[in-house]
């Protein structure tokens, strides 16, 4: 017969003070934990590249965000696959407060749906605050034939193979070409590129028909922009139509913010919210939301955030079957 042993009833007080601990950290006492934090610098992982409109937001938003908090705040470009390297440094990292991301939530959802190796799943992390929502440019050449979208379609629908810039298989921009082709249906090549920057260079040397770049970044560039996808009109662009104002029933937005690993403990997670609330309205944020041409009501605090999200994992998810990247 096999006799139970039972742990000594210090043994017991042990595990139970390790339980207790453990739970500290997580957030149980949650006051407690935010008391300490931060006691050093904090990491901002931008997942994109350095001179990308998320990159100038996310350095416009750091001073803030340490001047609140009393460390150290960051900026640290993880970019690749389409986002998802910097994503994956973010999950991977302890719940702590210490390494957080400032990115949109396009490579944190769409892209554990369309591949197994992010090394990530869509709920790895948890959003904070929400303070930039990006619209997005088809820009041509100055010289381009193209003059709208329409030609652009025809051009398609007469047999010409028109290949168009984007930042990688399942980033906005290629979900909105996707979704573009199967609205026209038509057949439209998409071709890969580590960010907007290079996508306007080619675009301009005419290496490419077309490219799909934040709208932002299209600004004062030389190339010219047939339609947006956005919900109205820019002030940026007045004469440049919506995607759904030349007939087609596609909108393609891409939001983000600050994130943070799931299991954050909730007084840190309060103090973050807090701190980001306060580093928007900073003139030096607020002076680079108005050059990335941001909508004046773009800020949603934690919950609101986590909502957004929630209903956009289904929404992508439905958006990727109809394009064929899922089943």
């Amino acid at each position: 017969m096999i006799s139970e042993v039972k742990p000594a009833r210090s043994g017991r007080r042990a595990i139970l003070g390790g339980l207790a601990a453990a739970a500290t950290l997580h957030g149980v006492a949650g006051p407690a934990a935010a008391q300490s934090w931060p006691s050093h610098p904090i990491q901002l992982v931008n997942p994109y590249p350095a001179g990308s409109t998320t990159d100038l937001l996310a350095r416009a938003l750091a001073p803030g965000l340490a001047a609140r908090l009393g460390q150290p705040v960051v900026v640290v470009n993880r970019d690749g696959a389409a986002g998802s390297v910097g994503i994956a440094t973010v999950a991977r990292a302890a719940p702590d407060g210490y390494t957080l991301a400032f990115s949109a939530t396009t490579p944190l959802i769409v892209n554990p749906m369309m591949r197994s190796d992010t090394g990530y799943r869509t709920g790895a992390l948890e959003g904070i605050c929400q303070t930039y929502d990006h619209a997005f440019a088809i820009v041509v050449a100055p010289g381009s034939p193209l003059r709208s979208l329409a030609d652009l379609i025809a051009a398609a629908r007469g047999g010409k193979t028109l290949q168009y810039g984007h930042l990688g298989t399942g980033s906005i921009q290629h979900l909105a070409g996707s979704a573009l082709a199967q609205a026209a249906a038509v057949e439209l090549e998409p071709v890969v590129y580590r960010g907007d920057g290079p996508v306007l260079l080619d675009v301009q040397a005419g290496r490419v028909d077309f490219g799909i770049v934040v709208a932002a970044f299209a600004v004062g560039q030389p190339v010219r922009a047939l339609a947006l996808f956005a919900g109205e009109r820019s002030s940026a662009f007045p004469d440049v139509p919506t995607v759904k104002e030349a007939g087609y029933d596609v909108s393609a937005g891409s939001y983000g913010g600050l994130l943070a690993p799931a299991g954050l403990p909730a007084a840190i997670k309060a103090r973050l919210e807090a701190a980001c609330a306060g580093a928007i309205t900073d003139e030096s944020y607020v002076a680079m939301a108005r050059r990335t041409l941001q909508p004046q009501q773009l800020y949603l605090g934690t919950e609101a955030f986590a909502e957004r999200m929630r209903r956009d994992v289904e929404a992508k998810a439905t958006l990727l079957r109809q394009i064929g990247l899922i089943r």
